[in-house]
């Protein structure tokens, strides 16, 4: 089992969400978060002055599937929220070693 992780713009949370329910991935936890990338921020003009934005806000999605659907889901999320600028974000996989639930006693992991 992998977790995939995606920081993306807040704009196309909408649009990822569609996307992965179209082909059949509902469940995923969303933060709204900030960050900067390689650019360090942004300049905006506020009342003729120039204001530099250090974090930006961001949207994370993080979802725990299976390691057949870690290519599926990169692919869609990809799609789904490049706009092609600076700031479309990042994906990472990482491995998940176990995951027990509350409700019940059930596991996936290792024996």
């Amino acid at each position: 089992m992998k977790r995939v992780k995606a920081i993306i713009r807040p704009e196309k949370l909408e649009d990822v969400k569609a996307a992965l329910e179209e082909k059949g991935y509902f469940a995923m936890t969303v933060y709204q978060v900030k960050g900067r990338g390689a650019q360090r921020g942004i300049c905006l003009q506020y009342r003729g002055k120039q204001i530099k934005v250090d974090m930006i806000p961001k949207t994370e999605i993080e979802m725990v599937v299976g390691d057949e659907d870690v290519r599926p889901i990169i692919e869609i999320i990809r799609a789904s929220a490049r706009t092609g600028k600076f700031g479309d974000g990042k994906i990472f996989v990482s491995p998940i070693e176990l995951v027990a639930a509350i409700r019940n006693d059930d596991e996936i992991g290792p024996e």
